[in-house]
């Protein structure tokens, strides 16, 4: 529920003793009503933030000779309106177009009046990284989501309609390590967790079995990495043995939003145990030795 600190502030003003209390400053709401207390001796002016589009009115008059309770003053294309009470006990109500958004303002004849009312826009929502930390629970239930992507598209595809996925064609994605290589099959994306889910394919491709850590999976999207936050992956591949990794990433390393497209191209990193195989020895080819040539 919101506060209504900023209609309790114009409520309360008539019995402040403090002069300054004509002044008043407010927030703009378009879910609030705003008191606005009004005399028949003095002239009370609304400023908005910007230009005001349009003011509907009851029980207010824009001409002195017609009757009505408050007599209102406004230039076209002015970010302010200035009201005057004509009449004793008198309220009425004036709805003012700003920002494609509609303020109501009612006014009430009083003693004590408000002369300058100064609205603020509605202060700009605080930039929240993510609004909860995604818990190892909820992060193991969007891997395990993942893996049955298909499944629940056929069979129950409300369970998954907010989940955004991307195929790699066979030979695109892939990170090659010499005798390791990782393959990207399918990504998904989980927008109100801010977590991506890639299903790899990890190939050793040399004569010896190659240990990683599996806890160590990261992507790197341009010149920025992306460490994971899960994974399900054995950490050991037998020789010449391929096996399928799960492992998802959340945010970014500082704890903000990554908003990471699935159109991006994509890189995996690991962290290996076993030692990459050494570079081959130069050699040098004796057919291309270009020929002595003979002293003179």
């Amino acid at each position: 529920m919101k506060s209504s600190s900023s209609l309790t502030l114009l409520a309360v003003s008539a019995a402040l003793a403090d002069p300054s209390a004509a002044i008043q400053r407010a927030e703009l709401d378009p879910e609030f009503v705003i008191r606005v207390p009004v005399a028949t001796n003095r002239v009370t002016t609304i400023s908005f933030p910007g230009p005001i589009a349009a003011i509907d009115a009851a029980g207010v008059t824009a001409d002195p000779k017609v009757p009505g309770a408050f007599q209102l003053a406004h230039t076209k294309g002015s970010a302010f309106l200035s009201v005057r009470a004509m009449a004793r006990q008198g309220t009425g109500n004036v709805n003012v177009r700003w920002n494609r958004r509609t303020y109501v303002l009612e006014l009430v004849e009083t003693n004590a009046p408000v002369l300058a009312l100064n609205l603020e826009a509605p202060a700009a929502p605080a930039m929240t990284e993510i609004a909860s930390p995604v818990s190892p629970t909820r992060l193991l239930a969007i891997l395990d989501k993942a893996k049955a992507f298909s499944l629940l598209k056929r069979q129950h595809p409300e369970a998954v309609a907010q989940v955004d996925a991307r195929t790699f064609a066979e030979g695109t994605a892939v990170t090659d390590f010499s005798d390791l290589e990782i393959r990207i099959v399918e990504a998904f994306r989980f927008n109100a967790e801010d977590t991506l889910v890639f299903q790899v394919r990890v190939r050793n491709k040399s004569d010896r079995e190659i240990h990683y850590l599996p806890g160590s999976f990261a992507i790197r999207v341009g010149d920025r990495l992306y460490p994971q936050s899960i994974s399900d992956a054995p950490g050991v591949l037998p020789a010449h043995a391929e096996t399928a990794v799960y492992f998802a990433v959340t945010g970014t390393p500082d704890g903000g939003r990554n908003e990471l497209s699935l159109k991006n191209e994509f890189s995996v990193l690991v962290s290996r145990l076993t030692p990459a195989p050494p570079l081959p020895p130069m050699t040098t080819d004796s057919t291309n030795t270009p020929p002595s040539v003979p002293a003179p």
